[in-house]
């Protein structure tokens, strides 16, 4: 294993791209130890310790710990994931901008640069929100409140942000794998120390009675559990099977060979995750904010839409199965492969090609795109619960029937589960694309992949 890591840096195009990606992962990490100017980075590291498992929680946990010491880089790249969700959605519903996204680079480019212009808007709308929190919050917070602050705080973050969104373009054009999807996952796995120390500070202190050692390792191994079904899952494919007819070309004989088209049953990735949680992560922002807090109606629904709550999990799980189903209609195209397939020969067996093969693929991929978005709520509802529990308490008319539910169900463990859910997702899938782009480089320069006996990381099955 140890000969094909170091086949990586013999070739000197991908040697480039791997160290230009450590080092702009490096700048990011610098980022993270720049506060930003007029905050009481000790009251506010205090005060995100008495919020361990709740929404700001969770945020924080997405922007790398930077939210927490209200870094330079405290908005992450979420601001940027949010534009790009609101851009593609009106790609489906507003005909301009459609035919503008068919236009090719040149288009493409167009709607780059107004996702740009779009994130740096959200940039200041959120900057501001936090500011202002901050100021209302508590005085102990901000070291000299007033209107400075605000405007100092909303340019730092807004620069911040947009210099993320411009590392991670960079680490997309000229590094190795997706520059948005690795900044995240840099972010969490820089905060697994932090979680491994509390994790081990609950076991220690017996904090829930029943949580001691051996529940501690039987916890480990369901961790290590979640792994193996993740990689499982992510690796699991509907292979249909494509003949293509023989023809001449010229005066060769060409196709008569038999293949197949590979459906990933998570097609998405961990994409319809992290535009839920982005979405999602709007409200928990402007949750602490004075207007809200003043007003009844705006307090309960947004406190009804903070992290363990009914609804919050209710409209989590509707937005997960949404974005994969909204991702892959955008990423993945019957028409266009059934169209493709006809060009050059090709077609499934017993089904008659052009619409008929465009609606058998679609069908398929309506069935296992389904299959991955229950995969995704597992994944990702399970840990949470183990956070912040789940307050069915909370549940209109039916609520008095869980009042006498143990605590560890209805208030959770109180610690960052970074080992599963959103965050191991993220990581497991964002660690085995990368290492699939490495290995295609490899393959496609005549070296030993990481696997064995083939060019593909092991572990994929036929579903």
């Amino acid at each position: 294993m140890l000969e094909k890591f170091l086949n990586i840096f013999r070739i000197p195009d991908l040697r480039k791209r791997v160290l230009f990606t450590m080092a702009m992962l490096a700048v990011y990490r610098l980022g993270a130890h720049i506060p930003t100017p007029g905050v009481n980075t000790a009251a506010l590291e205090n005060f995100f310790n008495q919020q361990a498992g709740s929404s700001l929680a969770l945020v924080d946990m997405f922007s790398g710990g930077n939210l927490r010491k209200l870094t330079i880089f405290a908005l992450g790249i979420m601001p940027y994931i949010t534009a790009s969700i609101i851009f593609q959605l009106l790609t489906v519903v507003y005909e301009p901008l459609a035919k503008l996204q068919k236009e090719g680079e040149l288009g493409r480019r167009k709607i780059t640069q107004w996702t740009r212009y779009l994130t740096v808007l959200l940039g200041i709308v959120q900057s501001a929100a936090i500011a202002i929190t901050l100021r209302t919050a508590s005085d102990n917070m901000v070291l000299n409140p007033g209107f400075g602050f605000i405007v100092m705080t909303v340019i730092t973050l807004t620069t911040g942000t947009a210099f993320i969104m411009w590392l991670g373009e960079q680490i997309t054009d000229r590094g190795v794998g997706n520059g948005m999807s690795l900044l995240i996952f840099a972010g969490i796995v820089t905060g697994l120390p932090r979680a491994i120390a509390e994790l081990v500070d609950v076991a220690k202190t017996q904090k829930f009675g029943a949580f001691t050692v051996p529940a501690l390792i039987l916890l480990v191994a369901g961790m290590i559990a979640v792994v193996a079904f993740i990689v499982f899952v992510e690796r699991s494919e509907r292979r249909i099977p494509v003949q293509y007819a023989k023809r001449i070309v010229g005066r060769r004989l060409m196709g008569g060979q038999s293949t197949h088209l590979p459906l990933k049953v998570n097609s998405g990735g961990v994409m319809p995750v992290i535009f839920a949680a982005s979405v999602l992560s709007a409200p928990m922002l402007f949750a602490n904010a004075a207007f809200i807090k003043n007003s009844a109606p705006l307090a309960r629904i947004f406190d009804a839409l903070k992290p363990g709550e009914p609804w919050y999990e209710l409209i989590q799980m509707a937005m997960i199965v949404f974005f994969a189903y909204f991702y892959i209609s955008i990423v993945f195209r019957p028409d266009d492969i059934a169209d493709n397939m006809r060009k050059y020969g090709g077609f499934i067996p017993g089904i008659r090609p052009g619409k008929r093969t465009s609606d058998f693929i679609n069908d398929i991929l309506t069935r296992i795109t389904l299959v991955g978005a229950l995969y995704l709520i597992i994944i990702t509802i399970i840990p949470q619960f183990l956070i912040t529990g789940i307050h069915l308490n909370h549940l209109p008319l039916v609520g008095g029937l869980f009042e006498h539910l143990p605590l560890w169900i209805t208030n959770g463990f109180g610690f960052n589960f970074y080992f599963g859910g959103t965050s191991l997702l993220i990581v497991v899938g964002v660690a085995m694309d990368t290492v699939n782009q490495v290995e295609s480089q490899l393959i496609m320069r005549h070296y030993e992949g990481f696997s064995p006996r083939s060019g593909r990381v092991r572990g994929r099955r036929s579903w």
